[in-house]
């Protein structure tokens, strides 16, 4: 994705670079999908290509791709660059699903790099994304490495919620504070991302999102604009016949639905919480009864396995409660 937003926290990276007094760790926090992992791999490019080959670079974040170092890092055989990440359950099939964690065995994969100097030049940059996936005993080995940083090493720990982490590990790093994006900016690297899309479906895609290019993303060729639609007019009638309730139970209960299924249950709470700013008093109670609710039920279903048919009549009734705060 194209890097838009956040100029601050990215110009606060590039001063302290070009400072020549660049902190060993590195908060890139903020919420999810906005760009902070994608910042964090042109971040780690640019350090390594400065350090061992300053005189093919320009100003600004932009790495040349015939550079060593981006040939290097985009063969997976840069020396001095390692990236961990949550690895898939089945090596086989590394486009499924990916196991709960990163594991203390991942960070301990690091210790014969740290044993040693860099190789290319006298850095070497360790991303961790994000490090709210890594279990408690990865968390406390990598610690070790935070308050005794290796020589010439720059972490840059991806944070989805920050506040989450070990209270020590947060005290060793720089902050970077990542916000979400206007809706224009959003919009721009939707139809970047997605040439076809027409307006409309960049526009239910942008409102989606939350500000969140990734999570927009994500969305994309599930027709949310009809999800959107549907949850308006049950908040809009209350659907005293269950007709639209019903209707959305057949369409998303079955497994080809899965998809739209697991949009419609992240899109519900946010929706509803939407709704609810506007209120007060016991209409505004009432909204938010049904926000917990939902936001409970949305994240049991899949854990637990729930028939989809019967959550989505379910999560639609809590939808329909909005219409009685008019």
């Amino acid at each position: 994705m194209p890097l838009l937003g956040n100029d601050s926290a990215r110009e606060a990276l590039a001063a302290a670079m070009a400072s020549g007094a660049l902190h060993h760790a590195w908060l890139i926090a903020g919420p999810e999908g906005v760009g902070k992992g994608s910042f964090a791999r042109i971040a780690a490019l640019r350090m390594l290509a400065e350090a061992s080959e300053p005189q093919k670079l320009s100003p600004g974040w932009d790495t040349p791709e015939t550079s060593q170092t981006a040939h290097l890092i985009a063969a997976g055989a840069h020396p001095d660059y390692r990236v961990l990440a949550r690895l898939p359950k089945d090596p086989d099939k590394p486009d499924e699903a990916l196991a709960r964690s990163i594991t203390i065995a991942q960070v301990r994969s690091l210790q014969p790099l740290f044993a040693n100097k860099p190789s290319l030049s006298e850095r070497r940059v360790i991303i961790i994304d994000s490090i709210d996936d890594l279990e408690r005993s990865g968390a406390n080995a990598l610690l070790k490495n935070l308050e005794e940083p290796p020589q010439g090493t720059i972490f840059l720990l991806v944070s989805h919620a920050p506040g989450r982490l070990l209270p020590t590990i947060r005290s060793r790093c720089r902050l970077l504070r990542f916000e979400a994006l206007a809706p224009e900016q959003v919009a721009s690297i939707l139809r970047a991302e997605l040439p076809q899309a027409t307006a409309s479906e960049v526009e239910a895609l942008v409102r989606a999102g939350e500000g969140s290019p990734g999570r927009a993303l994500g969305f994309a060729g599930l027709d949310v604009a009809a999800l959107d639609a549907a949850m308006a007019e049950l908040a809009e009638t209350g659907d005293p016949s269950n007709v639209t309730r019903s209707r959305l139970a057949k369409l998303l209960g079955t497994k080809a639905a899965q998809p739209r299924y697991e949009a419609f249950l992240d899109r519900a709470p946010a929706f509803i919480a939407a709704r609810a700013k506007p209120l007060s008093g016991e209409s505004l109670l009432t909204a938010l009864n049904a926000h917990a609710a939902a936001r409970d039920l949305a994240g049991a279903a899949i854990g637990l396995s729930l028939d989809a048919g019967a959550t989505v009549f379910e999560m639609s009734g809590l939808i329909a409660r909005l219409s009685f705060q008019k």
